[in-house]
């Protein structure tokens, strides 16, 4: 096993070939890193702007006087 270790890590073409295929890897890893970022990023921010829409619905809804809610809500309720 040694005779082995010391064959590879005495020539330098083998080692190039290893250490590119190890940077190859760890691109692959950090470009999926950054790719899941970025994802939770973008829901982060929707979710945010959906929940600032239901806010603003839900005070526009308790602004209005109870009967003028009846009325308006009325409408999206099913018989």
């Amino acid at each position: 096993m040694s005779a082995l270790m010391s064959f590879l890590l005495t020539k330098p073409t083998i080692l190039g070939v290893g250490a590119a295929i190890l940077a190859a890897f760890g691109w692959g890893v950090r470009q999926r890193l950054a790719g899941e970022r970025a994802e939770r990023a973008r829901q982060a921010a929707t979710e945010a702007e959906a929940r600032a829409i239901a806010d603003q619905v839900q005070n526009d809804v308790g602004a209005l006087p109870s009967a003028a809610a009846r009325k308006e809500l009325k409408s999206w309720a099913r018989d």
